[in-house]
């Protein structure tokens, strides 16, 4: 296995990534609030961990990847008032649009999508322990974080306490001991449709703590990576951090915090908010599935990314290009020559997931290869795999695998890292009825017509 390096947010700096698990890895990034359809900057940080996952495993790791959905929110009952539907009913069909958008990107789904409503009992018994602990308080039915009952508060966004604003407003000030302060569940309110019971009253959970309670049922204290927009550094995952730590016994929720930068369109941010914004689903239906995914590895993760006609013009143009460079070689291995730019390929991966370095990369083994007389595909089979872009060695554009067959072939391999062969033998027969066919080589697996 390759040292592969990510920059841990909460350090500073490039760290080495170092499994709690020898040779398995868990990931956890935030997903959606459920309020809306999703835009294409919504999709960075599903594209960019979908994205790690696949270098993870090609490097041998075992990898569990958990992207949550947030479907107990303050936006969700919001935009279901304006509308004049039930809050459970818009959560699930923005759950749905969610699910279908991003199954158009034909990465696979994560290996866990937990929702905040079918989690209530680990976060009731998480914020019990926060109480026991004298780290939260209730106080007429809200529960609120004592947040200078951790010492080691705002180590991840490097800001000092005293600088720190919730953005809660007015909300609960009154009840809180300190400004500072924030909630961790909120009494039932007039017109709100949707609540639980507590011991301390009938209410809903806030939002910081439903991530802590997911992350932890689903990969424990320590895990390995925790992924998201940067936009969520503070409040949000700082409060994550803070509400584990004093859960349990000073323990960090994850060992690297790695952040993606923001889509900008224009000169600001993309956002609801601002208004400024191209839905998920028109963008791929405009651009193709190819042209999207390979535009989210044209920028490093960690810096801004801007979205217009022109880069997404760029990407197409670009994702052409490697289809029409793959059509002109041969099934098989690639020759020693080239195996130096592969090494350089994933090496430039393990250095903090350079997708652009990696991309360069990319295009040298294509010229290199065009200066060849026979060349095999292993190679390129192999890069384009791990950046999503296998459909682009489709002998005709026209008949590449579709999500479905995608997603199918995803848990086919998720299936076979489980040594669960039945199910693996089931998903292959699947895709055979569906007129797939799996090729398992050194380079991977691949879908081809029989």
């Amino acid at each position: 296995m390759r040292q592969i390096r990510l920059y841990d947010t909460r350090r500073g700096e490039l760290v080495p990534l170092e499994p709690r698990d020898p040779g398995r890895i868990g990931i956890y990034a935030c997903g959606p609030t459920v309020y809306n359809r999703i835009h294409v900057g919504n999709a960075r940080p599903f594209v960019v961990h979908s994205l790690l996952k696949r270098f993870l495993r090609r490097e041998g790791y075992s990898v569990t990847f958990v992207a949550n959905v947030t479907d107990v929110n303050d936006k969700i009952y919001d935009a279901a008032t304006a509308l004049g539907v039930p809050s459970a009913r818009l959560a699930r069909e923005m759950t749905a649009a969610y699910v279908t958008d991003t199954d158009l990107l034909g990465l696979g789904r994560p290996d866990a999508e937990p929702l905040a409503s079918a989690t209530i009992g680990p976060i009731v018994a998480l914020i019990e322990r926060l109480i026991d602990s004298g780290c939260a308080y209730a106080v007429e039915g809200d529960v609120y974080f004592r947040v200078r009952s951790d010492a080691r508060y705002g180590e991840l966004s490097h800001r000092a306490v005293d600088d720190m604003d919730q953005g809660e407003g007015v909300e609960g000030a009154a009840l809180k001991e300190d400004p500072l302060d924030f909630a961790l569940w909120k009494a039932h309110k007039p017109g709100e449709d949707t609540a639980w019971d507590a011991p301390w009253g009938r209410g809903r959970p806030g939002w910081h703590i439903e991530c802590s309670a997911m992350a932890e049922e689903l990969l424990g204290v320590g895990f390995d990576i925790h992924g998201g927009g940067n936009d969520l550094v503070f409040p949000h995952h700082e409060n994550e951090a803070a509400q584990t730590r004093c859960a349990h016994g000073g323990a960090e929720l994850a060992r690297i915090w790695m952040h993606n930068g923001m889509l900008q369109m224009g000169e600001a941010k993309m956002a609801k908010s601002v208004g400024n914004i191209a839905l998920l689903g028109d963008v791929l239906e405009r651009w193709g599935r190819d042209a999207v995914v390979l535009f989210f590895s044209t920028g490093h993760y960690r810096q801004p990314l801007r979205f217009s006609d022109a880069t997404m013009a760029a990407a197409q143009a670009s994702a052409r290009r490697l289809r029409e460079a793959a059509r002109r070689l041969e099934p098989g291995p690639s020759p020693d020559e080239l195996a130096p730019l592969r090494e350089r390929f994933f090496d430039a991966l393990a250095d903090d997931f350079h997708t652009p370095r990696a991309l360069a990369v990319l295009h040298e083994w294509i010229a290199e290869a065009g200066r060849l007389r026979s060349v095999g595909d292993g190679d390129l089979r192999e890069m384009l795999g791990v950046i999503g872009l296998e459909a682009l060695l489709a002998a005709d554009e026209g008949d590449a695998p579709d999500a479905a067959a995608r997603e199918l072939l995803e848990r086919r391999e998720t299936a076979r890292a489980a040594k669960d062969w039945a199910q693996a033998d089931g998903l292959r027969d699947e895709l055979a009825a569906r007129g797939w066919q799996v090729r398992d080589s050194a380079s991977g697996p691949a879908l081809v017509r029989p």
